[in-house]
C-alpha cells in the first residue's frame, strides 16, 4: 500500500477526536440502570438522535417524543440540554497526531456526523477543530454517514481526487461508505493503531505519540 499516492487525510470526530457518550449525565439523571436502557431503546434512541445529525432541529425532535412520551418531557429535554456532558474530553494522543500532519503540510480535513449547533459548540470547547482545512457536518448538508452522497459532497467540496484520500473513522460502516465511495479508509481503534495503518499507506507522521496519553480531560 506503500506505493499509494495519498495526498488527501480526512478525519472523523466523535470517538476519534472527541470522546462520546450519552451515558454521562443519563447516570445521573436516571440512576436505575434498567430504566436508563429502557429510555434510550424505546425513547431518546441512537435511530432519532441520527436525524439531528441529518439536519433535524432539536425542537422539532424534542416535540415529536414529548407527544409520544409526555411522562418522559424532562429526560427528554435533558439530552440537549446536557450534551456538553456527553463529549467530556479530546483524544490528546489523536489530536496531536492531526496536528502533526497539519503541521508538516499535509491536506487536513473532517467530516463528521453532527447536529450543526451542537458541531459550533464543539468547535469552542475544542479549538483544534478549526484547524484542519475545512468540515463537512452532516446537519449542515443534510446528508450521513455511510451514504455515499456524503462523501462524494466532501471530496466535492474541498477538491479532493478520491483515490488519494484517506478517511479514518471508528465505524466500520462509515468506513465501508467511504470505500464505495472510491476513497481508501480505515478502522479507528487506538492512536497507535492508527500511526502504524497510515504509514501502510505511506504517510509517516511525525513521533508525536511518546507520552501522550490516551484521552485527557478538557475544560468546558
Amino acid at each position: 500500500m506503500s506505493s499509494i499516492d495519498i495526498r488527501h487525510i480526512v478525519f472523523d470526530i466523535g470517538k476519534v477526536l472527541i470522546h462520546y457518550d450519552p451515558q454521562i449525565p443519563y447516570s445521573r439523571i436516571i440512576p436505575d440502570e434498567a430504566e436508563r436502557s429502557w429510555f434510550f431503546a424505546n425513547v431518546c434512541t441512537h435511530d432519532w438522535n441520527v436525524e439531528q445529525d441529518r439536519g433535524r432541529s432539536w425542537e422539532e425532535a424534542e416535540a415529536l417524543l414529548i407527544e409520544e412520551h409526555p411522562e418522559r418531557e424532562e429526560h427528554i429535554r435533558a439530552f440537549r440540554r446536557h450534551w456538553h456532558e456527553m463529549v467530556p474530553h479530546a483524544y490528546e494522543d489523536t489530536v496531536a497526531l492531526m496536528e502533526s500532519l497539519i503541521a508538516e503540510g499535509r491536506d487536513v480535513t473532517m467530516l463528521t456526523n453532527f447536529a450543526s449547533d451542537t458541531f459550533r459548540e464543539a468547535q469552542k470547547r475544542f479549538p483544534f477543530l478549526t484547524l484542519p482545512r475545512g468540515v463537512t457536518v452532516s446537519g449542515e448538508v443534510g446528508l450521513i454517514k455511510p451514504d455515499v452522497e456524503i462523501y462524494r459532497t466532501h471530496a466535492r467540496t474541498f477538491g479532493l481526487d478520491p483515490a488519494a484520500t484517506i478517511f479514518i473513522d471508528d465505524s466500520p460502516a462509515n468506513v465501508e461508505g467511504a470505500q464505495a465511495a472510491g476513497w481508501h479508509a480505515v478502522h479507528f481503534v487506538v492512536a497507535q493503531r492508527l500511526r502504524a495503518d497510515l504509514a501502510a499507506y505511506g504517510v509517516q507522521p511525525l513521533d508525536v505519540l511518546d507520552g501522550v496519553g490516551p484521552a485527557v480531560a478538557t475544560q468546558a
